[in-house]
């Protein structure tokens, strides 16, 4: 095969392939990825046939981090990150030790060394945050408040792991791996604290120049009207910061693109950039799935199934369990203990990359490198399985457990109103649901009016700190606790805002709220103005979509409904 066709061959195998194999999967009822993931294998070395070009497809699968770790960057703010630190912070440590544990001891039962054992422990023990974004995304979970947890406890992760990453090379020596011994002097301190130095100077140079300069830049391509000049100037953005962190800070190409696609949310074109990237972060999925598969050598599962299957119980089973029993005592409910457990019942690039690193420094030998592949393609296959669950299981636990149900029914001090809390919000008040991008613009515009609001928010955090702040808020979910609603005093309200970003539970919301007060008038955030007319024709409520402009005619809308004849035309007190 000419040299210069090696980049042509490996993308229309790794495509044609997967297309035939995704169709096969989705046929069977199985997730398209699966259909990937085995087009990885067939045109891997492993087996007989075309072998397409590992480098290629490794680089091509970077790409495709790099878009898909941008893209979720441009749903989640700083803010978001920061309201999920205590659960994401002591949640992903916690749970990344016990995995670490878990490996190590089978590695030791298996006769490993230490060294061996504790790399092969560390890549069990850090999820895919590629293959959590596609499950959520597929499931509309991405913008929830158990989507942030989620996405927030995997970047915690991805920065644990960028720390071990270089520490591992000084310690190799000192884990009976190649190398001096000197980890164990002040070279492991040197390193640790350069580390520390570089992640600590990249994002706070995203955080202060790069929210500045990316939204300004991204505005003047815009201003130039050309859609073409837009597209470039977005994947640019994502691929030259990504590049940019791992080359001048020695952080990882993923971390690199979710700080870029963070800092970009605040233009006023993040939603525009966010779609017309995406039929580029699907396509490079893709071939990071492939990649994946052509990573994977089938004979270990035959010479080694039993060690395969205890690899594939630490990760969706031990991992899991962790994770599900730490959410449940840091006192969050058992739906968001669940779903951070199926987000964690995978491993994926960071392993990877751990598993090739011990391999390169003597610590872990050929044999653990092909069991934490197999765990890893085995554990990405089963994940949309494993999500699937969530909702039935999370039924039957609570219908026959009474441990699950007081953990489901236990009191929360944010769950409703304070005792004192002041008249004119229990009764001709409107209801705030979410306090996200759009709601925080609508409750400021209410609160400059002196018009009465509550606020209900997933976010137990962001409820906390607006109480502190001296506003009226309550902690639940809307559109699946009825309570939620109860406790912001629906009844007696005058209207209901519902400014979440996701829309999937409207209905819910409004027939719960109808219910409780038929004469309640509701407004709703929509994404598009198709959306908007279905939900106007279905009589849900009043639709505004846009984000600015959203958020204005919003509020203009509510206050016109509230202020006086001379300044709001018409309205009620």
């Amino acid at each position: 095969m000419p040299h210069e066709v090696t980049l042509i061959t490996t993308v229309a195998a790794a495509f044609g392939f997967a297309l035939i194999l995704g169709v096969i999967a989705e046929r069977c009822r199985l997730p398209a990825m699966v259909g990937y993931l085995v087009a990885g294998i067939l045109i891997g070395p492993a087996t007989p046939g075309f072998v397409a070009d590992m480098s290629t497809a490794s680089q091509l699968a970077e790409i495709g981090v790099m878009l898909l770790m941008f893209g979720v960057g441009l749903h989640f703010s700083l803010d978001d990150l920061l309201a999920v630190r205590r659960i994401a912070v002591p949640g992903a440590v916690v749970q990344m030790g016990l995995a670490t544990l878990l490996g190590m001891g089978v590695a030791t039962f298996w006769g490993w060394g230490f060294g061996a054992a504790l790399v092969f422990g560390v890549s069990l023990s850090c999820a895919s945050t590629v293959v959590l974004l596609k499950a959520l995304e597929s499931r509309g979970l991405l913008e929830t408040h158990n989507g942030q947890i989620a996405v927030g406890w995997l970047v915690v992760e991805d920065l644990a792991t960028v720390l071990v990453l270089v520490l591992l090379p000084p310690l190799a020596g000192l884990l009976g791996g190649n190398g001096d011994g000197s980890g164990s002097g002040i070279s492991l301190w040197l390193a640790l604290g350069k580390t520390l130095l570089q992640i600590s100077a990249f994002i706070a140079l995203m955080l202060l120049v790069g929210r500045r300069v990316l939204p300004r830049a991204l505005w003047l391509v815009a201003r130039s009207g050309s859609q073409e000049l837009f597209t470039l100037a977005v994947i640019a953005a994502a691929i030259g910061i990504a590049y940019g962190a791992s080359a001048l800070f020695n952080v990882s190409f993923a971390l690199g693109a979710f700080f870029a696609g963070m800092v970009m949310r605040e233009s006023e074109f993040a939603h525009r950039a966010a779609s017309e990237s995406l039929p580029l972060r699907d396509a490079f999925a893709v071939l990071f799935f492939v990649a994946v598969g052509m990573l994977f050598d089938p004979v270990v599962v035959v010479e080694a199934p039993f060690r395969v299957l205890a690899v594939v119980a630490i990760i969706i089973l031990g991992k899991s369990l962790a994770a599900m029993v730490l959410v449940l005592a840091l006192r969050y409910p058992l739906n968001t203990a669940l779903t951070v457990a199926a987000s964690l019942a995978q491993i994926g690039e960071f392993s990877f990359i751990l598993a090739g690193l011990g391999v390169s420094l003597g610590l872990l030998s050929g044999e653990g490198q092909s069991l934490v592949l197999a765990g890893a393609l085995i554990s990405i296959a089963l994940n949309p399985l494993v999500f699937a669950i969530v909702t039935p299981l999370r039924t039957w636990i609570i219908a026959r457990s009474a441990v699950a149900r007081r953990l489901e029914q236990r009191p929360d001090p944010f769950a409703e109103l304070p005792m004192e809390t002041e008249s004119k919000y229990l009764k001709g008040q409107v209801v705030l649901v979410g306090y996200g991008r759009v709601g925080r613009r609508i409750a400021r515009a209410l609160g400059e009016n002196g018009i009465p609001f509550i606020v209900a928010e997933q976010n137990r955090e962001r409820v906390e700190a607006l109480r502190k702040e001296g506003m009226a808020a309550v902690c639940g979910d809307a559109a699946g606790d009825p309570g939620t609603l109860i406790q912001a005093h629906i009844v007696d309200a005058a209207m209901l805002v519902i400014a979440t970003p996701d829309t999937v539970d409207v209905r819910k919301m409004t027939t719960i709220a109808r219910t409780l007060n038929p004469d309640i008038e509701i407004i709703v955030r929509t994404h598009s103005e198709s959306e908007m007319e279905l939900l106007e024709s279905d009589g849900v409520g009043r639709g505004f979509f846009g984000v600015e402009e959203l958020a204005r005619g919003m509020s203009q809308y509510v206050l016109g409904r509230f202020l006086p004849e001379e300044r709001g035309g018409g309205g009620r007190h």
